[in-house]
This record gives structure tokens, sequence and C-alpha cells, in this order.
């Protein structure tokens, strides 16, 4: 079966290593070929070493409307039977491109993330609505909130939207036998307690509400720290902000990792502070590891941690809720356990990644008549 992905391009993000990962899961059972509206991104450049077709298009700002011309002729080349677009843009030139293509390949649109404000034009809306939303053969999202955003601001047909949920490898993550070992390996203090949270540096992620809260909670547990994993736009700003609380010591900025499993097992708790999320991977990855999620009450967050059961809840951009939750967490050890043990729990019943790739294979062979 001759399966296409189109994504924007192959950075490392959600999105794109679930489409790596899905090449790599169904092996022979697809040929695949992937998409590049913008560039080829460090995945893209990794699995063209592994022999994956892709071919890039080097869009241009605006609509450039030559991408569709040209991913309809690149379909038309490979006999492409399913056109799998990964968020609205790509499924937007992909769904143009489908007339060019005698309207041959099935086309599925999934829904990752959301826009924070989401808000989009009256004018798109009735595109979508009208138009787009019937040259797509297939609509998914990874969870509730990403399903009812196409509705609620989209406009697309929200009875034919299906929700296919995120998933981890499991077997990657997991709680330490030994968790000042743990610490030892990845170069922390075993008499340490540690709060990770794991994203790029970017505004919607809110870190600003994360570091006060954290600077509130740290003035009466001494020995807490913070590992702040990833890199992006903000991070001179807010290591300028961890300077300004007087925490400098005691955050520890660690860039782009690639031991993440080792770095959870590591930790004692996991933080995420976005003011908008649909399904993040990395607190899949926090819940297989046995921690207790720290999390705001947005978008698909609530869907995967319930409040008092896998994790603690607050409200976006409230510093105090944040600075409450870690010292619940970090005062009560039996709680923080509970919390975690729970998590573990739901991630190995709910959030495995070879279940995610099978609901999408069967879906594929659904659509070519397999």
């Amino acid at each position: 079966m001759r399966v296409a992905f189109v994504v924007h391009l192959m950075q490392v993000a959600g999105a794109e290593v679930f489409v790596r990962e899905t090449i790599r899961r169904l092996g022979p059972r697809i040929k695949p070929t992937i998409f590049c509206l913008d560039s080829v991104g460090r995945i893209g450049e990794e699995l063209i070493a592994e022999g994956v077709d892709l071919e890039c298009f080097g869009r241009k700002p605006g609509r450039d409307w030559r991408v569709s011309r040209e991913l309809a002729a690149a379909i038309r080349r490979r006999d492409i039977e399913v056109v799998h677009a990964h968020q609205y843009t790509p499924f937007f030139y992909t769904a143009l491109a489908k007339p060019l293509c005698g309207f041959r390949p099935k086309v599925i649109l999934t829904e990752h993330g959301r826009h924070y404000p989401d808000r989009v034009s009256p004018a798109r809306r009735a595109v979508n609505r009208l138009v787009l939303d019937r040259l797509a053969d297939a609509v998914t999202a990874c969870c509730r909130f990403s399903a009812e955003g196409l509705t609620r601001t989209d406009g697309f047909a929200g009875a034919r939207i299906e929700v296919i949920e995120n998933g981890i490898e499991i077997d990657r993550y997991g709680p330490p036998a030994d968790k000042a070992l743990a610490k030892r390996e990845v170069g922390l203090e075993p008499a340490r307690r540690y709060l990770i949270h794991v994203a790029r540096h970017h505004p919607v992620k809110d870190q600003a509400t994360l570091l006060r809260g954290f600077a509130q909670a740290a003035s009466t547990l001494p020995d807490l720290d913070l590992l702040m994993v990833g890199d992006g736009p903000l991070r001179e700003e807010l290591e300028a902000l961890a300077r300004e609380l007087r925490v400098p010591e005691r955050v520890k900025f660690l860039g782009i990792r690639t031991d993440i499993p080792e770095l959870m097992r590591a930790a004692d708790a996991f933080a995420l502070t976005s003011l908008s999320e649909a399904a993040s991977l990395t607190l899949l990855e926090a819940l297989a590891s046995a921690l207790p999620a720290i999390v705001t009450n947005v978008g698909g967050n609530p869907e995967i941690v319930r409040h008092e059961r896998e994790g603690l809840l607050f409200p976006r951009g409230d510093a105090n809720g944040c600075a409450d939750a870690i010292s619940r967490v970090f005062r009560n050890p039996e709680l923080a356990a509970r919390l975690g043990a729970a998590g573990r729990e739901r991630a190995v019943e709910r959030y495995q990644l070879d279940r995610t790739v099978e609901e999408y294979f069967r879906l594929y062979s659904r659509l070519a008549g397999r």
C-alpha cells in the first residue's frame, strides 16, 4: 500500500516523531513517501539516510499555489493511494492537490495541537465547511480538545471526526529500581529532588509561570531544583527571569537532550504550564515514568491527567496555583507515590504507540480498499 505523509518539515516534534515511528513500525506493510512543504528537518535527514522516499517543496511565505501543483504531480508519479496530512496547512495544500490527481488518492487530515488564541477568519471557516471538509476522506484528532477545535473553530463536520489518541514507546520509560543511581547516571545529585519540565522555550508553553511558581515553592523546599529541558527563542529571557527571581542556581537549563527517558527516571515530578496543549507526548512519557504530573487545566491535559488521580491541575497563568501544586507533591511523599503509580498504570493501559499505529494502519487499509 502506497502511503504519503504531508508535514511542514520533519523536525523533532510530536507529529513528525509519530510519522517516523509509523513508517518504522509498519515496515513492509506500506511503501511510504514523505512530502515536506517547507524544509527537510533533522528527522527527515535521518529517514533519508534509512532509504525513505522524501520530497521537499520549499514553500514560500504566504499562499504558494505552486506547492499544490507540484504535490499533485508527485502523488501521480508515485501512484499514491492514501495521503495522510498532519495539521491544517499540509492538509490545505493536499486538498487542493486532490482534484489535480483526478480525486484518486484518499486524504486524511489529522489535527494535533491548536493555536493559542484559537481563532480563524469567517472566510476560512466557510471554505473549510463548504469545500475542504468534502475533500477529506477521513478526519482524525489526537484528543477530544483538538477534535472540538476542528468543529467549533474551523467548521469541519464534528460527527465524522475520529479521536485516535497519541501513544508512546512505553517500554522506554518507567520508574528506576534505584532512584539515587538514576540521578548519578545523568549527573544529578542523589540527595536533591528534581522537578522536570520538557518543552521548547516558546510563549505558548508559558515557562514564566513555571519559574514563578517554582521560586515560590522553592523558598520552603531547600532540596528542590528545577530541570528545564529544551531550547527555543525564549531561553535567554527565561534565564534572566530565573536570576530576577533569585533562583538561578536552582534552575538547570539543560538544553536539548537525547536522554529523556533517563532524565525522567532521575526526576521526582513533572510540570507542564502551557497556555494551550493538545496531547503532549512528554506528559505521556512522564506518566509512563511514574512521575506525578503538575499541569495546567487546558486543552487535552485534563483528558490525560485527572485531578487528584494522576496529577494536580491548576489554571493557566496561575503562578500561585503552580506553587501550591509543587508544594503539595514535594511535601507529601504518599500523595506523590499514589499519583505516580496511577499515571504509570494509565499510560500502560491507554497510551501505547503500537496501538495508535495499528489504528491508523486499519484506517489506511479501509480507505485503500484493502
